[in-house]
């Protein structure tokens, strides 16, 4: 898996720029906001389409401009493709694969990547979100049918909320009330069957991996947490829904009175525990960036043992912000597939990995 080139124009503050990679590791230095985190999300968004930096495709398009394009070769399967994404303002993006026009969720398992960043360095003792997004991310581009579910999921949580919200100005809108919350629980029965076995998964990578960052002086365990009337989040989809749904109508007065959803998988977390301890509350600041980079690192195996190939791994001026045996320790282990990795000094990182060294400046690439 690898991105061969790719090719930007009016996208963020690329006017026209294209760039081919090597195979392994690839170096982008710079100083800071010349562009270097947007080319990153450019590869990230090969991926499915969806940026991890903003909700909005108005913001991709560069401010002069009235679309954005992101063209790339990149090598999948050992077959050779060719992804086109198109953002227009006010118009849906176009995503096109060889040619035809595709839906995003056609890009999973065609590219994927990995993206480790200062802001995932903070993934154990941030809320619930930050692991949730973590979760979605990587299992929209294992999973093409997830990626349909959270859609739906998202669209009918907002609808429920705003009844919720309105409903004592308008009491026409509980009509509708019921339908919503059915539906959410449906799709929450299929996508907690998707966050568990994913979270299973990431659990038993993630360990050894911890251990052996630790120098098998620490334990680290993830465990999936949902709604709480699920007994068992690997059952069977209808035996999920039914739990669900019991709890939602547990909560209905409730919801009314707050004007609030307060039940639902918008609330799914990974409980991380070092040695037994919960982390986010008891794990030192080192304990949390070695337990975060044992995280990402296992994501990356997954991603290897599901498709076969590494994903492109895309450190986002991560390096920076850790000591030398962690720094190590990561290089030392994103061997056997492409790596983009972005710095503001070149010299140092370069002659560590081997990697070619791109310098971006003001949005120009050399």
């Amino acid at each position: 898996m690898r991105v061969e080139r790719i090719a930007l124009s009016g996208f963020r503050n690329y006017d026209e720029e294209t760039v081919t990679f090597e195979p392994a590791v690839n170096v982008v230095c710079g100083p800071n906001a010349q562009g270097k985190t947007n080319l990153l999300e450019a590869v990230y968004l090969l991926t499915g389409a969806h940026s991890f930096r903003t909700r909005f495709d108005r913001e991709l398009i560069g401010f002069d401009c009235d679309w954005a394009s992101i063209l790339a070769d990149v090598e999948s399967g050992d077959r050779s493709q060719t992804i086109k994404l198109l953002f227009r303002r006010g118009q849906r993006r176009q995503v096109i694969v060889n040619g035809a026009k595709k839906t995003s969720a056609s890009l999973a398992g065609l590219m994927t990547a990995v993206l480790f960043s200062p802001d995932d360095l903070y993934l154990i003792k941030e809320g619930a979100a930050a692991r949730r997004r973590l979760m979605d991310s990587a299992i929209c581009q294992l999973r093409p049918g997830y990626a349909s579910l959270l859609a739906d999921y998202n669209k009918l949580y907002e609808n429920k909320t705003r009844i919720l919200k309105d409903w004592r100005e308008k009491p026409s809108l509980l009509t509708a009330l019921d339908e919503f919350s059915d539906g959410l629980a449906r799709c929450s029965a299929r996508m907690i069957r998707y966050r568990a076995s994913f979270a299973e998964r990431l659990a038993a990578a993630a360990g050894p991996i911890h251990r052996d960052f630790s120098g098998g002086k620490e334990a680290l365990s993830l465990t999936y947490r949902t709604v709480s009337t699920v007994t068992d989040p690997r059952a069977p989809a209808e035996e999920i829904y039914a739990q669900v749904e019991a709890h939602q109508a547990a909560h209905r007065q409730a919801e009314l009175d707050a004007g609030q959803c307060l039940t639902g998988i918008h609330k799914d977390d990974l409980d991380i525990s070092i040695n037994g301890m919960a982390a986010r509350n008891y794990a030192s600041q080192g304990q949390a960036r070695t337990a975060a980079l044992s995280i990402k690192l296992a994501e990356r195996e997954i991603f290897k043992a599901e498709t076969g190939e590494y994903p492109v791994l895309l450190l986002d001026d991560v390096l920076s912000e850790l000591d030398v045996t962690r720094q190590e320790f990561v290089l030392n282990r994103i061997g056997g597939g492409q790596t983009l990795i972005t710095c503001c000094e070149d010299e140092d990182i370069s002659r560590r990995t081997g990697g070619k060294v791109f310098t971006v400046r003001e949005g120009r690439i050399r």
